[in-house]
């Protein structure tokens, strides 16, 4: 039996490091938020509310992500599968309360779910193994309101099988939420019950465990009686279903009474996933990824990857403007939040939104449409955001017909609005310091322009046009402001011209242009 043991350690944002043991007695030092090792990236940089405009803008342009961080960002479109035991009684929050024997997917078919998910250009997708209601989508061994309760399958279904398997047999990568808030502990008398932290051994054997004198990794960390049930649950998902690509936590507590909130033990959920996953991006309420502030996919027009933060407390981070703050990560917004922020750091946002009104299935709505989905997509994957596109399997345990095709139409439809790159293989100079020049060759008509930065080297571009050459004269075409890992523009109507020049006329360290993409729609 291998020990890891993170021990009584007040695991804070703002530490450097974690200190693990292992049974060798040699030491490993995993930063806490970041991959494992001494090459992590500057992340997250502590600020002062002494520090100037001047000072602050230095250290914002000093802030690197992660390799996590930056695989995350490349998925631009990654995918929501809510299913549980509302998908059967038509809640969107359960009670907790609810008989398992409701839980009846006959014709569960996640093949199907991956084949639609990968037609739809989705890379991951993430399905909610826990609700609030607590209904756990595998058999675990620490509590009854599971798959195992339900007379499906003879009480041997588990849906997180299944889907993990599928995912990967059509190259998706597999993602897991498993919600914070628990109603079924709740009633049980677990969640919320006013434990004070105290050291656990994760997993914890229960009786007639299968595990019982087998080579397992513990860890020795601090929890209150319901962290140690997320702990453990962490671990059977985490050891026993293949490789995790991103754990997703929201911050809900559930409707309980008032005063009655768990604090939830961040600092050891998050120690257990980077050990075990260490792969795993953390969202949204982790170190790696944020929520965009609303559920309608949308980001701001000009979205910051690097913003001000603040602890909370047992680990987590928390924004240090509000959530819905119009303006993240500007010049302003980082003097805004000088008086409370503690840390600049890479927290991009993820735009989250269901297909349908609801998250989970509705037999009475329907789809977005095509037109919806484009707007989505051109707002959040075109504004420096991933899309997360939440779509809710039917009662049948198959993606209804309607919204797979509904995602095949929604990526011919990008297909269409992005074609080929008509500045792919043409002549490029870069002139000087943020201007780069493109030859098309011959005069062609452009209505889509679309333009990263190499985000290894931090997100710089505060400000920027495009301009096309007409006439011997250069005319501004579009103007914006941020660019970071991803920026789509559409022209009100077509431009042609042979030549194209990207000037960047604010930035905050030299800016590293990885894309200049011209496009003419077809749609």
């Amino acid at each position: 039996m291998a020990e890891h043991t993170i021990d009584r350690r007040v695991f804070l944002a703002a530490a450097v490091t974690t200190v693990v043991a292992v049974s060798s007695g040699s030491l490993a030092h995993a930063a806490t938020g970041g991959a494992a090792g001494p090459a992590e990236p500057n992340y997250r940089i502590p600020i002062s509310p002494d520090d100037t405009p001047e000072q602050l803008l230095a250290k914002a342009a000093r802030v690197r992500p992660t390799k996590r961080q930056i695989a995350w960002q490349e998925l631009e479109q990654t995918a929501f599968l809510h299913f549980g035991v509302n998908t059967f009684t038509g809640l969107e929050w359960g009670t907790g309360d609810e008989d398992p024997n409701v839980f009846q997917p006959t014709g569960l078919d996640t093949d199907q779910w991956a084949r639609a998910l990968r037609d739809g250009g989705f890379k991951l997708a993430i399905l909610t193994v826990k609700h609030h209601d607590g209904f756990v989508l595998y058999p675990s061994r620490y509590t009854r309101h599971s798959v195992a309760s339900s007379s499906w399958r003879q009480g041997r279904g588990d849906v997180l099988r299944s889907f993990a398997d599928s995912m990967r047999k059509y190259g998706i990568k597999v993602g897991v939420y498993i919600s914070p808030a628990d109603e079924n502990q709740y009633a049980d008398g677990v969640y919320a019950n006013g434990s004070k932290r105290s050291t656990r051994t994760i997993p914890t054997l229960v009786d007639g465990d299968d595990r019982a004198g087998g080579d397992l990794t513990t860890f020795t960390l601090d929890a209150t009686d319901y962290g140690a049930h997320m702990l453990n649950q962490l671990y059977e998902v985490l050891t026993e279903y293949g490789p995790v690509d991103e754990v997703w936590f929201d911050g809900s507590q559930g409707r309980i009474p008032e005063g009655k909130a768990e604090t939830y033990d961040w600092d050891s959920w998050y120690a257990v996933i980077r050990e075990l996953a260490p792969n795993a991006t953390v969202a949204v309420r982790g170190p790696d990824v944020r929520w965009v502030g609303n559920e309608g996919g949308l980001a701001r027009e000009n979205e910051w990857s690097v913003i001000p933060v603040k602890n909370t407390g047992n680990g987590s981070i928390d924004y240090a403007l509000h959530y819905y703050a119009p303006d993240q990560g500007s010049r302003d917004a980082l003097a805004q939040s000088r008086s409370v922020a503690q840390y600049l750091q890479w927290w991009p946002a993820e735009c989250d939104v269901s297909i349908r009104p609801g998250w989970f299935y509705h037999a009475d709505q329907r789809p977005k449409s095509v037109d919806q989905l484009a707007d989505i997509w051109f707002r959040s994957v075109g504004r420096n955001s991933v899309l997360l596109l939440n779509i809710p399997p039917d009662r049948n345990g198959l993606l209804p017909a309607a919204d797979v095709a509904r995602l095949k139409e929604f990526r011919e439809r990008i297909d269409r609005e992005l074609p080929e790159d008509l500045a792919a293989g043409a002549r490029v100079s870069d002139d000087d310091e943020g201007t780069r020049t493109v030859d098309l060759g011959t005069d062609q008509e452009v209505d889509r322009i679309r333009l990263a930065e190499d985000i290894r080297h931090g997100q710089q571009v505060e400000q920027f046009v495009v301009e096309a050459q007409a006439g011997g004269a250069w005319t501004e075409v579009a103007h914006a402001g941020t660019i970071g890992a991803s920026r789509v523009l559409v022209l009100p109507v077509p431009v042609r011209a042979r030549q194209w020049r990207l000037r960047v006329t604010q930035h905050r360290n030299d800016p590293h242009i990885s894309l200049f993409g011209l496009y003419r729609s077809r749609v």
